[in-house]
């Protein structure tokens, strides 16, 4: 198979040229202009809106340059996310908005609207038939499948289940209703280790679906009721709660990769990750952490696989920043992703979607 090719730029700039006129130009350079007819078309521009507290997620202007370019071109941009399986900022489609507004990605900000793409209760889906290998019938937010061009714009970061977050990420799990994040999660449930829990009720706080429960301060996780989100893992400030599954990341990074074919087939799409302000963990934490690296810079591509894979090999390529978290866990596996979340193999991800023709592992790297 033929090398893809991604397009990569630093964040070093001149007086010449800003970080969003060179974001322009690698757009331009990578091809999207040339190889998508955007003339009265809809297109949709996934991109994660950050939750509330959160400050790692990326800066509305960057959602301007791709919507200006789409402009330019006849197209017709939306910003686009579907809500959240967890209690947060994001869990309906008001809140939502609201989020989005307060983090910047208002009309006035961004060129062009919000639309939440599974409604206003997270119901509002389109069954996308794929006959996957784990996924039969993917549950994809109508928004988005009404689209006619698909635009991934991912902040390229750490995340606690599936080693990190990229365009994959983004797109899969992003794109997938309130009942497809379920079921991607469900492949396994955590349980508290009792010795380590200090009864917090953080764990509480944080599940939907009202699983947890306490007997004499300790945690107690009803797998009746649990949907397997792994919400209850990332909040626990003592590691107290663990996965049951070795499997269990894994799986999710295959129906990830599965609800990533579901959204982009059968119509043009591209795809930008940033890979600036690498937090440990995933946007829709309430909070963001010292990055783990410093900022790498801009890659474009028409292959969402080969775009993952090349963050990921120049983000090892970096040095771990004073102070992460990275740097307290250590270099055991020399892959900061792994280091940083011992339980995650982003690589599972890229295997299974090369496995099921979704892009290429291999790449060109095409420095601009």
């Amino acid at each position: 198979m033929e090398k893809s090719k991604v397009y990569y730029t630093s964040f070093r700039t001149t007086f010449q040229e800003n970080l969003p006129q060179k974001l322009k130009r690698l757009i331009k350079t990578a091809g999207m202009l040339e190889q998508i007819d955007f003339q009265n078309k809809y297109a949709a521009i996934k991109i994660h809106f950050g939750e509330l507290g959160n400050l790692s997620f990326l800066r509305p202007n960057y959602a301007k340059v791709v919507v200006d370019l789409v402009k330019d071109q006849g197209g017709k941009p939306f910003l686009t996310d579907c809500n959240t399986l967890y209690v947060g900022s994001r869990k309906n489609a008001l809140d939502h908005l609201e989020t989005a507004y307060e983090n910047g990605f208002s009309p006035f900000s961004t060129g062009c609207h919000v639309l939440i793409a599974d409604g206003l209760k997270g119901t509002d889906e389109l069954l996308v038939p794929i006959d996957g290998e784990y996924i039969k019938e993917a549950k994809i937010g109508r928004a988005v499948m009404d689209a006619d061009i698909f635009i991934s714009l991912n902040h390229f970061k750490g995340h606690e289940s599936t080693g990190f977050g990229g365009a994959l990420k983004n797109i899969g799990m992003g794109c997938g209703s309130r009942a497809g994040k379920m079921e991607m999660h469900n492949s396994g449930k955590p349980h508290v280790i009792e010795s380590l829990c200090i009864g917090c009720r953080a764990c509480y706080k944080n599940c939907a679906h009202s699983a947890i429960t306490f007997e004499e301060r300790i945690a107690y996780i009803n797998h009746n009721r649990c949907v397997g989100c792994g919400r209850c893992i990332g909040v626990c400030p003592v590691d107290a709660v663990e996965s049951d599954f070795d499997e269990a990341n894994d799986i999710l990074n295959y129906k990830i990769a599965e609800y990533t074919q579901a959204v982009l087939k059968d119509r043009p799409h591209f795809h930008i990750s940033l890979v600036m302000d690498v937090s440990p963990y995933c946007d829709c934490h309430a909070e963001n952490d010292i990055p783990i690296i410093p900022d790498v810079g801009m890659f474009a591509s028409f292959d969402p696989v080969a775009l993952d894979v090349a963050c990921a090999d120049a983000a090892n390529k970096q040095p771990v920043m004073a102070g992460s978290i990275l740097e307290k866990h250590g270099s055991h596996h020399h892959d900061h992703f792994k280091d940083t979340h011992p339980d995650t193999n982003w690589k599972s991800s890229v295997e299974h979607a090369v496995k099921i023709g979704l892009g290429n592992s291999e790449y060109e790297l095409i420095t601009i």
